[in-house]
């Protein structure tokens, strides 16, 4: 039974990698598959500290750090739109200040 849900895991995780890969125009596509990622992550770190009875105060810092990225993905979302009106990375020119 856990070996079936661990699989599961790996392939949301892997689903989340391939929408990360092919969602490269849009910031707010990227940063939703990158939290999905990384909550599929803490699922298979949580039930993995489950299973060989280890402490939880890990899992519980990786989510802490795992909020903390999405908060920052975000303030740099509303940045950028504040900044250039969209989120398509196809309409900026970064080389330009």
């Amino acid at each position: 039974m856990m070996t079936v849900l661990m699989v599961i895991f790996f392939i949301m995780f892997f689903f989340g990698a391939l929408s990360f890969i092919f969602s490269y125009k849009h910031l707010l596509n990227m940063l939703l598959s990158l939290e999905f990622m990384v909550l599929s992550l803490f699922i298979i770190l949580f039930f993995y500290l489950n299973f060989f009875n280890f402490e939880q105060y890990f899992s519980m810092f990786f989510l802490v750090f795992s909020v903390c990225e999405g908060v920052l993905g975000l303030s740099v979302l509303v940045s950028m739109i504040r900044s250039h009106g969209n989120d398509y990375f196809v309409s900026y020119s970064f080389l330009q200040c």
